[in-house]
């Protein structure tokens, strides 16, 4: 299998906050560039033993035929294992360095065929596939409200750029930010529109009546406390996507289960004990599932899957979209982390039959072995799960 990364020189370093640093890569080799998708991400494989992979949004325009814009925050914190790549970002990489680059990915992508208008909701860092996404929008005709919330001035990101797309757009896109804790300097440059956090009496004020497609991402308390902003507002499910900061899950699902323990707990509704563990994670291009589990259904005549360690045999109906899928339907609990092929944390024994991947993992799993997290079965597969 070729190697699927390509060199890639930092052509531009630039600090956009005290914690957001964006890098401005062009490929070595002359050819064009990998074709992109507002809100995807991209792999970079550092250069230490194994060469791990971090994922990065693209934050610049995709239509942008010269080069990528990676926009990265520093995570410091002690024992942070995600941050090992935005450190060394941050601390080593210069202009004119060698990075090495795998092709775009990710379903986290904006809805080009819908006419309908668009909310963007940021958190921190989050702005960055959104920021992707409002350039294509810009492009458009679309109505379009971008909203950030942000600690503070210090660590606002990219604001002269949104505030250009804003400004040419004739009214038709809308920016605003808010900052939960802004000090005396953002209060008197007037740097941002509100303070304290996007609740739904904001947003009632500030988009008219409509359906829209809303966008979500930031840190995963952000992202829950949106969700049911959004929900109790009236948006359907559907009509919300989004992408986690850290280990890819059910955001209805944190959702519901922090109302229920709220509930257990005769308290306001706060985030459950396991958003804290899932805040720090950083994998910043992984989309949700969707809350509703496929069934599972008994075997048939048709293909099934035996989960061999555990006794099972489930028939494949279709209904799940994936073997990783299929596993937590039937009640096992797979170790998994991207759910996109990247990482081989899912990567289990396949002792018969023979799969399809949806996408080809970016590195190919040895022989005997499966990605359960983007691969279907062909007829019967007996697994070591």
């Amino acid at each position: 299998m070729a190697d699927p990364f390509r060199p890639f020189t930092v052509a531009r370093k630039v600090r956009e906050s005290e914690v957001i640093t964006s890098f401005h890569l062009v490929p070595q080799d002359g050819a064009a560039l990998w074709p992109a998708l507002p809100g995807q991400y991209l792999t970079l494989r550092l250069p230490t033993p194994g060469g791990p992979l971090r994922t990065y949004s693209i934050s610049s325009d995709v239509a942008d035929g010269t080069g990528y814009r990676i926009s990265v925050k520093r995570e410091a914190a002690p024992g942070l294992p995600g941050g090992l790549g935005s450190c060394w970002l941050h601390d080593r990489v210069a202009e004119g360095d060698t990075v090495e680059l795998a092709a775009p990915r990710g379903s986290f992508v904006l809805d080009e065929a819908s006419d309908r208008p668009v909310l963007l909701l940021a958190g921190g860092v989050g702005v960055t596939p959104l920021l992707s996404m409002l350039h294509r929008l810009a492009q458009g005709q679309r109505r379009v409200f971008f909203v950030q919330a942000c600690e503070n001035g210090a660590v606002h990101a990219l604001r002269d750029e949104v505030a250009a797309l804003v400004a040419a757009s004739g009214g038709r896109i809308v920016a605003r930010t808010l900052y939960r804790a802004p000090t005396a300097a953002d209060r008197a440059a007037g740097a941002h529109d509100a303070e304290g956090l996007v609740d739904a009496a904001f947003l009632q004020a500030l988009l008219p009546l409509d359906r829209y497609q809303a966008y979500l991402c930031g840190p995963t308390p952000f992202m829950v406390a949106m969700w049911r902003v959004l929900t109790g507002l009236g948006l359907r499910e559907d009509d919300i996507r989004y992408e986690f900061f850290g280990k890819q899950t059910s955001l209805p699902r944190l959702a519901a289960e922090g109302t229920r323990a709220a509930l257990r707990a005769h308290v306001p509704a706060g985030a459950p004990a396991a958003i804290a563990g899932l805040a720090h994670l950083t994998n910043p291009a992984a989309r949700g599932i969707e809350e509703s589990v496929p069934p599972v259904a008994a075997p048939s005549d048709g293909p099934s899957v035996v989960f061999a360690r555990s006794g099972r045999e489930v028939a494949w109906t279709g209904s799940a979209a994936t073997l990783l899928e299929l596993a937590e339907a039937a009640g096992l609990d797979p170790e998994f982390s991207c759910r996109a092929g990247l990482c081989n944390t899912c990567r289990t024994g396949l002792s018969e039959g023979r799969v399809t991947y949806l996408e080809p993992p970016l590195t190919e799993p040895p022989a005997g072995t499966v990605l359960l997290c983007c691969s279907r079965p062909e007829g019967r597969v007996v697994l070591d799960l």
